[in-house]
């Protein structure tokens, strides 16, 4: 670890060659980026200008929306999207806006729909990537666009990256492609590690010192413990993500044996995410399959309507290999039995 910057008991930043938390967990080398094709908001000197630390990916994307958004502002959603964002803005007065991502298109993020469903009062589009909760990545060209759209009406793009490094270790964060974007992410999803909420935004310096100030007002710090422990993490992060690689692997086939085996779900490619969105053929609700899964099967899946799509249900990857070995199982003697009925 090259650098270590602590302020009032609380991490600053944790900037390991070549440049903060983001870049460190996809193991970049300076050598291998040319000055000549890196975006303006690169920082080549390891600066920590552009990290804020959050409690956990949430806390992170909390803090972006108190320093970006006011009462009355309208915020962009994608649906089907991840209630607590939904939550944040609503919480601080701002109007959720939505977009749609088809199932019928690989829930592809299609600038268009961006574009219509603007408003001249939009001032923040929340996007996450890969997307949750269907794992379905963003083409680098429909960021760049909504990027744009963003930039011509004055707002920000704000991209949860939180399974990203894990799912898609070759894709840059968002925050590396201009100042109108903030990446947020933590070592929680991609490195297992959880109850660390270890939670950080990528931003330019300018909005970086907006969140770090947001920040204050809300919890000022994380617990001091916490925060030691994850900069022994940060030491470790080629280790950590080469185990969750190797699991997610051995899922992933698993996965997909599952979903081939089985005709009652409809349902899109994980494409190497550690969360899948499959939806029950011809059922527009899943609650009640959901809650006889949990009551009957003692399997736990996230319900679709807590995603505004009830017919589906999300269902995790990441852990051991036999647990969600004897959890495909048991979905699977659920599904056989046709509890949803």
């Amino acid at each position: 670890m090259d650098q270590l910057v602590v302020s009032g008991g609380a991490i600053t930043a944790i900037v390991t060659a070549p440049w903060a938390v983001r870049w460190s967990s996809i193991r970049r080398t300076p050598a291998a980026l040319s000055p000549a094709t890196e975006p303006a908001c690169w920082p080549p000197d390891g600066s920590t200008s552009q990290v804020t630390t959050g409690t956990g990916a949430a806390g992170a994307n909390f803090q972006a929306c108190a320093a970006l958004l006011e009462a009355g502002d309208d915020v962009l959603m994608e649906r089907p999207g991840y209630d607590p964002l939904l939550g944040s803005a609503r919480l601080l007065g701002a109007r959720p806006q939505r977009f749609d991502r088809l199932f019928d298109e690989g829930y592809a993020l299609d600038p268009d729909r961006v574009r219509a469903a603007m408003t001249e009062q939009t001032r923040l589009i929340i996007l996450t990537n890969p997307h949750n909760p269907t794992s379905a990545p963003i083409a680098v060209d429909a960021l760049l666009e909504v990027g744009r759209l963003a930039e011509a009406r004055g707002a920000y793009v704000l991209v949860d990256e939180v399974y990203l490094d894990v799912s898609h270790p070759e894709v840059r964060p968002a925050a590396t492609l201009g100042d109108r974007f903030i990446s947020t992410s933590s070592l929680t999803k991609s490195y297992g590690l959880s109850s660390l909420r270890c939670g950080w935004a990528i931003a330019s310096p300018e909005v970086a010192e907006r969140i770090r100030r947001a920040r204050d007002v809300i919890d000022g710090n994380g617990a001091i413990p916490a925060e030691r422990l994850a900069t022994l993490a940060f030491a470790q992060l080629d280790r950590l993500i080469e185990r969750a690689g190797s699991l997610l692997a051995v899922n992933t086939a698993r996965l997909r044996r599952f979903l081939a085996a089985s005709p009652e779900l409809e349902y899109l490619d994980p494409a190497g995410g550690t969360v899948a969105f499959p939806r029950l053929r011809g059922i527009p609700d899943a609650t009640r399959f959901v809650v006889q899964l949990a009551k009957e099967y003692d399997v736990a899946v996230a319900p679709g309507h807590f995603f505004e799509s009830p017919a589906h249900f999300r269902l995790g990857i990441g852990g051991a290999p036999a647990a969600v070995d004897a959890g495909l199982t048991q979905l699977r003697a659920a599904l056989d039995a046709r509890i949803w009925e």
